[in-house]
């Protein structure tokens, strides 16, 4: 009978809890994303122009491979597109990576403006040739224009017209472009090393990530500045299965690529990852939320209630919110047999691994190697580095950027994302607080699927924000 009432008690408790919850919402009104993308047909023809040239320049990366002439290239095009750029700004290039430094009237608050040079390999039937450049139907297409030709664009553009005004800025100014990127490659790293050299310490770190956002989350509508505040770390780890081999005649049960396998379905079947709502992806949810549906409003405005509940049902609802609460493992390579009648002696399997700040790459990777314990697979941890540390939205850097958004883009949203992949910016954590991931281009839902993809392009009047930002941002920071 106790256990009874102990039961209705706890019934009790809950339906208040609930009440309370659904009380708040309703007591909290929905709002509503107010901004929407203007047209200003010169300033994007201009801008349409000279993005279009950039795309035109090939300039995919590959790891490993010294391209460095294959950029020189493509910083003859940034000279001729920017001339006020290069003429009055000091330029640095470092293995085809490109560091400009504007001196300002102080320096003690500097402040970076970066996005890469270099894109991913396009292939498959494309609408325009991927690196066409091609301007049409209001759109430049091709790959780089949406990751991340039209960032670089962005603020090389902003400089040269704050240039053309006789404009001095009140603090020094750096523009930063690695040519790495895509591959992971060190060429920002150098860029960093360069700066250190000067015992330069950024005030602010401008770099691609988060963006302007069509629907962000399904169910919320309008456009939204996901600026992003922290980044997952990284791995890669090789699980190896060994055994004799043989002809494929007689196969022998359990054989590498079997062992593999069951690795793979256990994985699948129960992720041991843990599921966590870090307070960055809290203050995320509870920022969009309040422009989503009642249920929205419900349910991720009201965590300390429901957190527990959605933990266990939106990893099975959305793989990219899965990814927000906690590591991930994808399986991307993998190897056996080089003959179709030989059994393997050796089978590998690549796995790429992005950890969350609560389950790090020490803890992360001890969960698969005892899992591959069980199958007798070897690990081998080829490369691995943590979540980096998160942005501070109370800090006068973010509120800066905050204020510039308002200021440019009237009546959208801010609100505070979670990289789940990574960017360069990583590498100026180093040396600098306030590593924002923010390309101030709207994109919508087609075009984000476009990065990476077929048909990448950029609306043309997208570009226009992308310049006013970099020269407000220029201008605020005082």
């Amino acid at each position: 009978m106790l256990i009874v009432y102990f039961i209705l008690a706890a019934l009790a408790v809950l339906l208040l809890l609930v009440l309370i919850a659904v009380i708040k919402t309703i007591s909290t009104p929905a709002r509503k994303s107010a901004w929407r993308p203007a047209s200003d047909p010169e300033r994007e023809r201009i801008y349409a122009a000279k993005l279009s040239e950039m795309v035109k320049v090939e300039t995919v990366s590959y790891h490993g491979i010294d391209q460095r002439e294959k950029f020189l290239g493509f910083h003859k095009v940034l000279e001729e597109l920017f001339p006020l750029v290069h003429a009055k700004l000091e330029k640095t290039e470092i293995d085809g990576n490109l560091l400009f430094c504007w001196k300002g009237k102080s320096g003690e608050r500097p402040v970076v403006l970066m996005s890469h040079q270099d894109v991913v390999p396009a292939e498959g039937e494309w609408l325009h040739g991927p690196f066409s450049g091609d301007i049409a139907d209001g759109k430049v297409w091709g790959r780089g224009s949406g990751d991340i030709k039209c960032d670089v664009m962005g603020f090389f553009q902003a400089v040269e017209e704050l240039l053309a005004d006789g404009y001095v800025p009140e603090q020094d100014v750096y523009l930063s472009s690695s040519c790495t990127e895509e591959v992971g490659g060190d060429g920002c790293t150098k860029l960093v090393e360069e700066l250190k050299r000067r015992n330069v310490r950024p005030y602010l770190v401008c770099d691609e990530g988060g963006a302007i956002v069509e629907s962000p989350l399904k169910g919320i509508e309008g456009y939204y500045a996901m600026v992003g505040i922290l980044e997952k770390g990284m791995g890669d780890l090789k699980l190896s299965a060994r055994s004799h081999g043989g002809h494929s005649s007689y196969p022998s049960r359990n054989s590498p690529i079997a062992r593999l396998s069951k690795f793979v379905y256990d994985f699948e079947r129960h992720d041991p990852m843990k599921l966590e709502f870090g307070p960055e992806v809290r203050e995320m949810f509870k920022s969009i939320s309040a422009y989503g549906p009642f249920h929205y409003r419900l349910l991720f405005g009201n965590l300390w209630l429901f957190g527990p509940l959605l933990k266990k049902i939106l990893p099975s609802i959305s793989p990219e919110a899965a990814a927000l609460l906690r590591t991930t493992v994808a399986f991307t390579m993998q190897s056996g047999s080089e003959a179709s009648n030989v059994l393997p002696q050796e089978a590998t399997l690549t796995i790429n691994l992005r950890y969350i700040p609560h389950q790090g790459p020490e803890e992360s990777n001890a969960v698969i190697a005892k899992l591959a314990a069980k199958h007798d697979i070897d690990v081998e941890v080829l490369r691995a580095y943590g979540a980096m540390p998160p942005v501070n939205t109370d800090s006068d850097a973010f509120h800066l950027v905050e204020r510039v958004i308002g200021e440019v883009f009237p009546g959208l949203p801010v609100c505070p994302y979670v990289m789940t992949g990574g960017t360069d910016a990583r590498f100026y954590q180093e040396i600098c607080d306030a590593c924002i991931r923010f390309a101030p281009v709207a994109y919508r839902e087609d075009q984000m699927k476009g990065m990476h993809g077929i048909n990448e392009n950029i609306d043309c009047s997208s570009l226009t924000g992308a310049v006013d930002f970099y020269k407000a941002i220029i201008k605020n920071n005082t």
